[in-house]
């Protein structure tokens, strides 16, 4: 009887065991299907996408290329991911260690107005920071409209906040006595700093300049707002070509973009692994 029992619990068992990796591979499977689908459909050889495919190609890829606006606006895109991610890291680094470390009054609404981006929508939050732009035009005679300048504060924006997130997330669980230590030894807090506790909380460090980034690369809604005449950023370029066509370059544009972000992940898995940013 206890041998009958002790089977039919080995059996429930492996069946959980199999329904449960079984669900897993759906799910991957589930999550892995558009890039499947983006790339198989990017080496399409018609102009019109049908199934089956008449043939495969990269004509599409070296169309690219020949796309002024696409090579513009990946251009413009890269260059606001990295100086927006750089300021952020600037910015949110220190204002998360003040967060962490310090107790003053105001620190919750603070912490909540650093944050607040994220909940904002981001056709919202375009419409307000251009409103904005053209009273700070009004009052300062600079040209603030359209501008790259005018673009980039928007792009901080919103990445101040995944910087300040996840590096307050790898400070919660830091321990302040090797800070203390180090001091004790002769370092000064400078050197405390880029020796104990940089490295510490590099995890959330290099994960905020990865969502950062991608968050800056891939913004749409609001770079629709800030933008200025004769010049796009990539998601914007991709939307006006599909008003009037639409063939596998922009499915082409869109592995290009996969390409980079993961190339930039693989880099810094290098220096951090990403299973410790993740």
């Amino acid at each position: 009887m206890s041998s009958g029992l002790a089977a039919l619990r080995l059996d429930a068992r492996t069946v959980g065991s199999w329904t449960l990796k079984a669900a897993a591979g759906l799910t991957l499977c589930y999550i892995l299907l558009p890039l499947v689908s983006i790339t198989w459909l990017s080496f399409y050889r018609q102009e019109i996408p049908s199934f089956p495919p008449e043939g495969y190609s990269l004509r599409w890829y070296a169309s690219i290329v020949g796309n002024a606006r696409f090579v513009d606006g990946l251009l413009l895109s890269l260059q606001l991911g990295v100086a927006a991610t750089a300021l952020g890291l600037a910015v949110g680094v220190p204002a998360a260690l003040c967060l962490a470390r310090f107790r003053f009054p105001g620190r919750e609404a603070l912490n909540n107005l650093l944050l607040m981006p994220l909940m904002v929508p981001g056709v919202v939050l375009g419409t307000a920071l251009y409103c904005f732009h053209v009273e700070a035009e009004i009052a300062t005679g600079l040209p603030i409209i359209g501008s790259t300048i005018g673009l980039l504060s928007g792009h901080l924006l919103i990445v101040i906040p995944w910087v300040v997130r996840l590096v307050l997330a790898s400070l919660a669980g830091f321990d302040r006595t090797l800070e203390e230590a180090a001091q004790n030894l002769g370092a000064n807090r400078w050197t405390t700093f880029r020796r104990i506790t940089l490295p510490m909380i590099l995890p959330g460090v290099v994960a905020g300049a990865l969502f950062a980034f991608v968050a800056s690369f891939g913004n749409l809604e609001m770079s629709l707002f800030l933008v200025g005449p004769g010049r796009t950023t990539l998601p914007i370029a991709i939307l006006q070509y599909l008003e009037w066509k639409i063939d596998p370059s922009i499915a082409a544009v869109s592995v290009v973009q996969i390409v980079l972000i993961g190339g930039a992940m693989l880099i810094t898995d290098r220096f951090v692994k990403i299973s410790r940013v993740v």
